[in-house]
C-alpha cells in the first residue's frame, strides 16, 4: 500500500514523542507539553490502527494456511470471512487517518456572505444562508458573533461578516466558499415567474495575533458617522470605523456597534483574517487558484451549488451531488452536503497527495 510508506516514520516519531512527554523539563513547559500531548494522541491513533491492520493481515494468512486441513477447513473459512471483513474496515480507517491534514482545519473561521446577482431577492437569500449557517453552528456547539452587516429594509442582507468560533470550524465550512445560486419565485413577483439569483460565500480561517503581525504604521484608521436604521444614535456620533491596510490596500469597515472601540476591534479581526488568507494564498499557489474559482464575482454562472425551491432540490456541482432535502438543509442540517465534500477532498488527497 503506497499510502502507508509514511508509517515507519510515524511510528519512530510516536516513540520519540512518548519519551519527550515523560521528561520533567518538557512537562514544566506548559505550552510545549500541550502541543506534544496533542501530537502524541494523533500519532497514537494511527499507530494503534496500523497494529490492528498488521494483526488482521497475519490472521488472514494463518486462516488461508489452514484451508488445506480437512478438519479445520470449515472453521478456517469462517474465520477468513470475518477477518477479511474486519480488515477492509480497518484498512479504510487507516487510509483516512493517513490523509494529509490541513493545520488550519481546527481553527475558528470568518464567514462572509454577500448578495450577488438578483437585487433584493439575492439579499433575502443571503439572509437565509446566514440563518442556515447559524443553525448549523448551533447544532455543532459553535458560537456565532456578527462582526459587520449591511441589512436592507425587507429582511435581507447585502453583506454580513461573522466569526464562527469553535473546534474544527474551518475544516467543516471551508468547502462552502463559492457562489450559491437560488431558483425560486420571489415574494415580490406577482406573475409567478421563477427567478435566479446568486450569493457568494467566503470562509477564512481566523487569524491569531501570532499568525499576522500588523504594524500600526501600516494602518490608516478613519472614523465616520454610521448610516442606516439605528435610532437617534445614527449620524450623531462618528462611531463607525474604516481601517485601510496600506501595504496591501485592503479596506475593512465596521459600524454595527455604538462604541468606536468595539467597531475597531471587530474591523481588526476581519482584517487579520483577510491578511492571513492573503499570505496563505501567496504560500500556496494551488490554494489561491482554488479560492478564486470558488468565490468568483457573484455572477450566477460561477456557481458551486444550486438551491431549486420549486423542486425542493439542492445540487452541488463540484461532486455532482443532488439531494431533495431543501427545507431540512435551510434549517441547518447541512451534513448531507458537508460530509460528501470532505470525503471527496480526502479521497483526492489520497490519490494525489497534498502538494
Amino acid at each position: 500500500m503506497e499510502f502507508m510508506d509514511r508509517l515507519d516514520d510515524i511510528k519512530a516519531r510516536y516513540d520519540e514523542v512518548s519519551q519527550q512527554i515523560a521528561d520533567p523539563d518538557v512537562i514544566a513547559d506548559r505550552e510545549g507539553y500541550t502541543r506534544l500531548t496533542r501530537e502524541h494522541a494523533e500519532l497514537r491513533e494511527i499507530v494503534e490502527c496500523h497494529e490492528r491492520y498488521l494483526a488482521l493481515e497475519e490472521r488472514i494468512e494463518e486462516a488461508n494456511a489452514l484451508l488445506s486441513d480437512p478438519e479445520l477447513a470449515d472453521l478456517a473459512k469462517e474465520d477468513l470471512s470475518e477477518a477479511r471483513e474486519e480488515f477492509a474496515t480497518v484498512e479504510a480507517e487507516l487510509k483516512k487517518l493517513l490523509v494529509p491534514t490541513d493545520p488550519l482545519d481546527k481553527k475558528s473561521a470568518i464567514l462572509e456572505i454577500r448578495a450577488g446577482t438578483g437585487g433584493d431577492e439575492a439579499a433575502l437569500f443571503a439572509a437565509e444562508l446566514f440563518r442556515m449557517y447559524t443553525r448549523f453552528a448551533e447544532l455543532q456547539g459553535w458560537k456565532v458573533e456578527e462582526l459587520s452587516s449591511n441589512p436592507i429594509g425587507i429582511g435581507g442582507l447585502k453583506e454580513i461578516v461573522a466569526l464562527v468560533k469553535g473546534s474544527d470550524v474551518f475544516g467543516k465550512l471551508k468547502y462552502e466558499s463559492g457562489t450559491h445560486r437560488v431558483q425560486r419565485v420571489p415574494v415580490t413577483e406577482s406573475g409567478g415567474r421563477i427567478h435566479t439569483s446568486a450569493v457568494t460565500v467566503a470562509v477564512l480561517p481566523e487569524a491569531d495575533e501570532v499568525d499576522v503581525d500588523i504594524s500600526p504604521e501600516d494602518l490608516r484608521i478613519d472614523t465616520f458617522r454610521a448610516s442606516g436604521a439605528g435610532g437617534q444614535h445614527v449620524n450623531k456620533t462618528e462611531s463607525a470605523i474604516r481601517i485601510t491596510h496600506l501595504p496591501s490596500g485592503l479596506v475593512v469597515s465596521c459600524q454595527d456597534e455604538k462604541s468606536q472601540h468595539k467597531n475597531k476591534a471587530k474591523a481588526m479581526k476581519i482584517l487579520q483574517a483577510r491578511l492571513f488568507e492573503q499570505r496563505q494564498q501567496e504560500l500556496d499557489k494551488e490554494r489561491s487558484e482554488d479560492r478564486k474559482s470558488q468565490v468568483g464575482s457573484g455572477d450566477r454562472s460561477e456557481r458551486i451549488r444550486t438551491y431549486n425551491f420549486p423542486q425542493g432540490r439542492i445540487t452541488d456541482h463540484r461532486i455532482n451531488l443532488t439531494i431533495y432535502k431543501l427545507a431540512e438543509v435551510l434549517e441547518g442540517n447541512i451534513d448531507p452536503l458537508v460530509e460528501p465534500l470532505i470525503a471527496h477532498a480526502q479521497a483526492e488527497l489520497l490519490v494525489h497527495g497534498d502538494g
